[in-house]
């Protein structure tokens, strides 16, 4: 007989009854009935229930020892009766009558309880992860998020591409956010960066005569904390392909994202699916307008509207909404749907919702009713509007008698912000949101460049290595700041229920071109030679036109697992303070290692 085991404690079954067997695991859970013990005995596996009958070897032991200890014990696998069979266990139909027990090791005093899975602060959960890691759910979502790797990795082979790994210790790179940098102790005062991004390697291996390439790569990112954002690293399913259209990356994409989700998207049981139908298609400026973000949540059926024109009709009298538009800002109108009849508090609500959590002067509202036959509005600002500018609203924002429209006016990017976050907000309050599905779609045509309000001048909205559409004439027309904003790349977003995926984009590959795209966001040819000339003269060798995209492993498996946080799909995150509270990470360091270094710290600043 194994050392250890001859079955783990997922395995056992009813055809093993009147075996002896050996298992290994932690002390889950102990009970004690009428003198009678039982413990629920855990491993990576599962549980499996044993019985201690009094003065049975061990029954002394084991009563003694706390939960999480390890144990080995040897035991005869029987029959549950039918009455007390666990439906909800593998081995629910057995259990193991003990005999021999030995204490592999004993736990001392758990700072956070396994069994049971209570809420607990995660300082402590951080710190001690090893015992988080133990808990059901959170070990689940591991194994979850090794099996969703494993099957991108196929389906990306299976798809006809090659995994190659490109270096972690490379150059600086200003891609957004900031590096991780780390010292050469051979080249004193030099510098490498951990990669924000494996961009630059991937096209080169474009250049490099390679074809469809991938990798599950780390990224290292030097930004803040968010909910949707691990500090410090994350994975992505890193993908480039050359001699591709847009329409080639899609078709590619696509297949893998929803094979993958339609594998796991019952991976627990609770029904979720994935439609079969094609992801759509939607214009950056189109998502903007009708869902608020170009991130939007396709499961809320709410459509947004652009309302201006009917604010500023002679038969409508609310100054405030005239005077916005004449200065240059919008009017979004977001329905909501079988609301007339809510009461006044509900509106009152998402006032102050919009006044305190957007920063908002408010979110004013008409409820449409039915008088006599005739469409009319009531609330506060139902009085501003004439019955014919009432009617132009209702048919123009799709509702009807029953429902209500809130407003959202002012300038467009806070407007527009606004109106997004109202939709959501008015999805969820009225249960709206399609629940167990997962709908994707491309958000596609993005802006080639924004306005940068802080440093008054054009520069780029998204990845500056994209190609923009209609190519150097295009750029060589744009002589305003107008037109230079009209330009739209190659740039797509994959987005699912409301979580962007992944950005991509087919890449410029040639030269003049995007020296003149750099120069139009104020980068002279001197900049673009020092930060990205060695992808620069890899191109005046021959460049294919390539494209690609990185979906997010982290993303994809959170919005699987049904989790809020990243931390939770993660094995062994950082807090919100970028702080490995397990590993003691950042620590310092001797100062042999900073002198090996040729690095001397700064006196620290106080605050």
């Amino acid at each position: 007989m194994h050392a250890y085991r001859t079955h783990t404690c997922g395995e056992l079954r009813k055809s093993q009854v009147g075996e002896t067997v050996k298992l290994s695991g932690w002390l889950h859970r102990r009970r004690d009935h009428g003198g009678v013990m039982f413990i629920d005995l855990r491993d990576h596996y599962g549980l499996t229930q044993i019985v201690f009958n009094p003065g049975a070897p061990g029954f002394e032991t084991v009563e003694r020892l706390r939960t999480e200890s390890v144990i080995c014990l040897e035991g005869q696998v029987v029959a549950r009766d039918a009455g007390l069979v666990n439906e909800n266990l593998d081995t629910g139909e057995i259990e193991v009558v003990a005999g021999a027990v030995d204490v592999l090791s004993e736990a001392a005093e758990l700072p956070l309880p396994v069994f049971g899975e209570p809420d607990y602060p995660e300082d402590i959960r951080l710190k001690h992860r090893y015992l988080d890691l133990r808990r059901e759910t959170l070990h689940k979502n591991m194994i979850l998020r090794s099996k969703v790797i494993t099957s991108l990795r196929n389906r990306m082979v299976a798809e006809g591409f090659t995994e190659y790994q490109t270096p972690i210790l490379t150059a600086s790179s200003p891609e957004g956010a900031r590096d991780f940098l780390v010292p050469s102790r051979i080249h004193p005062g030099e510098f490498y960066a951990l990669p924000q991004a494996p961009q630059q390697f991937k096209q080169l291996l474009m250049v490099s005569g390679f074809d469809r390439y991938f990798q599950i790569a780390p990224c290292f990112r030097d930004e803040d904390a968010r909910a949707d954002r691990s500090p410090g690293e994350f994975y992505q399913l890193d993908v480039e392909m050359s001699f591709v259209t847009q329409e080639d990356v899609f078709n590619a994409i696509e297949p893998v994202l929803r094979g993958v989700f339609e594998e796991f998207a019952d991976w627990d049981g609770k029904g979720r699916t994935v439609p079969d139908e094609p992801f759509v298609h939607i214009p950056f400026a189109e998502a903007m307008l009708k869902y608020g973000s170009d991130k939007p949540d396709l499961r809320n059926p709410i459509i947004i509207c652009d309302v201006s024109d009917i604010a500023t009709r002679e038969d409508v009298t609310l100054g405030v909404f005239r005077k916005i538009v004449d200065g240059g800002g919008i009017v979004r109108a977001i329905p909501a749907p079988a609301t007339a009849d809510q009461p006044r508090s509900f509106f009152d609500k998402m006032d102050a919702w919009a006044k305190k959590e957007m920063q908002a002067p408010g979110l004013g509202y008409i409820r449409f009713v039915d008088e006599d036959g005739k469409l009319t509005g009531t609330g506060p600002i139902a009085k501003f509007f004439a019955p014919e500018a009432l009617a132009a609203l209702a048919d123009k924002a799709g509702v009807k008698a029953g429902d209500a429209l809130f407003f959202s006016a002012g300038d467009q990017t806070a407007a527009v912000k606004l109106a997004g976050a109202a939709r959501t907000r008015i999805g969820e309050e009225l249960g709206l949101i399609e629940p167990g599905i997962f709908r994707f779609c491309w958000i596609v045509d993005f802006p080639m460049y924004e306005w940068d309000e802080d440093n008054k001048k054009v520069d780029f909205s998204h990845n500056p290595f994209s190609m923009p559409q209609g190519g150097m004439e295009k750029l060589l027309a744009a002589d305003t700041v107008e037109k230079q904003l009209d330009i739209k790349a190659y740039q797509y977003d994959i987005v699912c229920n409301g979580i962007e995926l992944s950005s991509g984009a087919i890449r410029n590959h040639r030269p003049e071109l995007m020296l003149k795209a750099f120069e139009l966001a104020g980068y002279g040819p001197d900049v673009v030679e020092e930060k990205f000339g060695g992808m620069l003269n890899a191109f005046r060798y021959g460049a294919p036109p390539h494209g690609g995209i990185a979906p997010g492993v982290d993303r994809i498996v959170m919005l699987l697992a049904e989790v809020e946080n990243l931390r939770d799909v993660i094995l062994f995150p950082m807090n919100q303070q970028a702080r490995d509270l397990l590993m003691g990470a950042p620590s310092p360091v001797d100062d042999r290692q900073l002198k090996e270094l040729n690095i001397r710290l700064a006196p620290q600043v106080k605050a």
